[in-house]
């Protein structure tokens, strides 16, 4: 629903997710937020007001089309909820927490999570991932950018500011 996006704030509110899942919030980016704006707003609900078979008959119709024009028949094998799973695998790869990913995906249940760590394990070999970005700063500016870009602090080394970040 429109009312569900706060264009100000770039906030996502997900107030009634499906499978009794806890309701949450995310903050999306500028980008995403102009292109929700330059959407036609005829309709309460923010894709329009067909129903939800059709909205799948209309991708199913599309991944077996691109299917057939790539001539790859594993993408029939993708569904919405796949993209779910990848994205959290993801998420758990790149950030090493189950609680993280846990509230990112509204589960009530810890257990229903951690079936990504082993997806994880198992996609991107063991806990292989030491990748990272390294970033230095001096003013407080820089370090103000780097923060809000998802850095972390490592150390001071002669007046330098060392951050990191997972890749």
């Amino acid at each position: 629903m429109w009312t569900d996006i706060d264009m100000v704030n770039r906030v996502i509110r997900l107030n009634a997710p499906e499978k009794n899942s806890n309701p949450r919030i995310f903050k999306v980016s500028q980008k995403l937020i102009s292109m929700l704006n330059s959407l036609s707003k005829t309709s309460l609900r923010v894709f329009g007001d067909t129903a939800r078979m059709t909205d799948n008959k209309n991708y199913y119709c599309q991944r077996k089309r691109l299917a057939k024009k790539l001539d790859n028949s594993r993408l029939l094998q993708i569904g919405f909820h796949t993209l779910r799973h990848w994205k959290a695998t993801k998420l758990y790869h790149q950030t090493k927490d189950i609680l993280y990913v846990k509230e990112f995906l509204g589960h009530k249940s810890i257990n229903s999570t951690l079936m990504y760590v082993q997806v994880a394990k198992v996609v991107f070999g063991g806990n292989s991932n030491d990748d990272f970005v390294c970033k230095v700063a001096e003013t407080p500016e820089e370090i103000s950018e780097l923060i809000e870009a998802g850095f972390d602090y490592v150390t001071d080394l002669e007046g330098k500011k060392f951050f990191k970040k997972r890749k």
